[in-house]
């Protein structure tokens, strides 16, 4: 197995450098399997949501599927990355201060990790939209 950086997962995704990209879809073609901790994971979601790319959250879920069904991907926990996928599907919309806000795939992620370890009292956040995943407890 092999890890790879959020820019190797980036280039393999957006097919943008012609020489990188090559590289990356070599390895993603190939007979290794690739490991994408959570930090890349949640790197590559930010990168992909903020100003340059601007993917909204349908595309960022449909993106997360697709590497779901890629074989050779392995996440650094399918179950917690599955559960964090689906609680951030499923994430509603709340206003705070006039603005439309939800809860991020990271929020997701952190809620779900913090239960899969166990020994968890509480989940704390000033973050409103978070506070829509159960889970979270304002602090």
């Amino acid at each position: 197995m092999i890890a790879i950086d959020t820019n190797v997962l980036l280039r393999y995704l957006l097919q943008d450098d012609p020489i990188q990209s090559a590289k990356a879809n070599q390895l993603f073609q190939g007979t290794e399997p690739i490991l994408i901790t959570d930090v890349v994971l949640v790197e590559t979601l930010w990168t992909l949501k903020g100003k340059k790319y601007q993917l909204e959250k349908p595309q960022l879920i449909d993106l997360l599927h697709a590497l779901f069904s890629e074989l050779l991907i392995v996440f650094e926990d399918d179950q917690v990355v599955w559960c964090a996928l689906k609680d951030y599907t499923n994430a509603k919309s709340i206003k705070v201060n006039g603005k439309t806000k939800q809860a991020d795939f990271s929020d997701c992620l952190i809620v779900n990790k913090a239960k899969k370890i166990g020994q968890v009292k509480n989940i704390v956040t000033f973050d409103k939209a978070a506070l829509q995943i159960d889970g979270m407890i304002e602090l």
